[in-house]
């Protein structure tokens, strides 16, 4: 597998991890820097930790998390989705939201939610066999980092604007975002 391919896998692996943390962005009332790696850290180490756990389970795994994963992305999902949209609609406080929560515990079941796929495509690589898998890891790693530090800067910059709004629509996001995992690996759509 050649770098060009790398780097589309890598893109492509992000986008999930991306789209949840434009959701944190709009959530937030300013974004930093650390806000911005905070959530690069999180979503690309476990990026990369996905995938290199998938290779070395080697195929024997792939049948067993093929069977649940879209369940468990879409549960984690959905829920962090719903939270989102009722602190949006919730009276009164002027903090900001769970969407713009930055916990170990979030951030561990986000980072979880986003990189199940990844697993899957550890697994992948295992079986095409030609691929140095330290290399793909990181530059999975370094993309989706990239991507989701700028995410949560460009969400900000939304949600600054339109704030309570803003929220509900990350949380929709994130429940449109679990209903297609849950689609794509149900057949329904492609």
């Amino acid at each position: 597998m050649g770098i060009t391919e790398l780097l589309l896998l890598a893109v492509g692996l992000s986008m999930d991890a991306c789209a949840v943390s434009i959701c944190k962005g709009l959530a937030m009332k300013k974004a930093t820097l650390k806000e911005g790696a905070i959530c690069g850290i999180w979503f690309g180490g476990f990026q990369a930790l996905m995938p290199l756990i998938g290779f070395f389970l080697g195929s024997l795994f792939a049948e067993a998390i093929e069977a649940f994963d879209h369940w468990i992305a879409f549960g984690l999902l959905e829920f962090i989705g719903i939270n989102m949209i009722r602190e949006a609609f919730s009276k009164g406080e002027e903090q900001e939201g769970s969407g713009a929560d930055l916990s170990f515990k979030t951030m561990f079941l986000m980072a979880i939610a986003t990189s199940i796929d990844a697993l899957a495509v550890g697994i992948s690589l295992a079986m095409a066999g030609n691929v140095n898998i330290f290399w793909a890891v990181a530059l999975i790693g370094v993309v989706t980092f990239l991507l989701s530090a700028a995410g949560v800067k460009i969400g900000n910059i939304f949600g600054s604007r339109f704030e309570k709004k803003a929220q509900a629509a990350g949380g929709i996001i994130l429940i449109l975002l679990g209903i297609k995992i849950l689609l794509e690996h149900l057949g329904v759509i492609g």
